[in-house]
């Protein structure tokens, strides 16, 4: 019997990462499911994705905590076995401001999480994954934003200056490790229906935007997710330091 895919899903237990977790447990991968605070929407999650019949555990971790993110892996070694898939989810967005009022306290706290997380995740996939670590290779996928392009003035400079750290890490990533076996792709999400938004002061965002978008509405988790799935399945196996946007035409 062959061996199932094993993913983390960080930030897994909402929006795109909740999306991304039941897409693939329905395609049979055994998961983790990171999470930060939320404990009963991870558990809820986890309930929906072990209707599949595969196995999941849950774990609670701050990905900017790097020794919270070492146990992480560690538990998941002794519960799962080695991660074969990692989908860097997790991503911070504060309320919207301009460079006027933007502060280094909060550069470091967006930093941190955004793209010091997604190093940190990479490094201890890569450290399980790498042929030359004894390995059998595997695929990461970094959820990025169309911000990254376009910049997000006067609403969330800083988090679309993160956001294109994330893809430049993407393309660098992708060119070391290609010949260990991993694979490094992206995706860029734009205005889709989650609870970030909430995070970023608007909730109703997408709504009041979504009429400057070609395909004139906002997008759902499960779009981006199909996208994810895609470039860590071996129907991708010629993609690496790719992104894919889902935005609806926005470019």
């Amino acid at each position: 019997m062959t061996a199932r895919p094993i993913a983390l899903v960080t930030g897994g237990s909402r929006g795109i990462g909740r999306a991304t977790s039941l897409m693939l447990a329905e395609r049979g991968y055994d998961l983790c499911i990171n999470y930060l605070s939320n404990q009963q929407q991870a558990i809820e999650v986890q309930a929906q994705v072990l209707a599949f019949g595969v196995r999941c555990m849950l774990y609670q971790a701050d990905v900017a905590d790097e020794a919270g993110v070492v146990k992480m892996f560690r538990a998941m070694d002794k519960e799962l076995g080695p991660v074969t898939a990692l989908v860097n989810n997790a991503a911070l967005m504060m309320p919207q401001l301009n460079v006027e009022q933007v502060s280094s306290a909060r550069l470091l706290k967006m930093f941190a999480v955004n793209v010091g997380g997604s190093f940190i995740c990479a490094r201890e996939a890569v450290l399980r994954m790498a042929f030359k670590h004894g390995g059998a290779g595997g695929s990461i996928v970094n959820v990025s934003s169309l911000a990254a392009l376009t910049g997000s003035p006067n609403e969330y400079l800083d988090y679309a200056a993160s956001k294109g750290a994330i893809d430049t890490f993407t393309k660098g990533l992708a060119k070391e490790v290609s010949r260990e076996g991993v694979r490094v792709n992206a995706v860029r999400p734009g205005l889709i229906y989650t609870d970030m938004h909430s995070d970023g002061g608007e909730p109703d965002r997408v709504n009041r935007v979504k009429e400057g978008l070609p395909m004139g509405r906002g997008g759902d988790p499960s779009e981006v997710a199909e996208a994810i799935c895609w470039l860590l399945s071996e129907r991708a196996s010629f993609s690496t330091g790719d992104s894919i946007n889902v935005s609806g035409g926005l470019n």
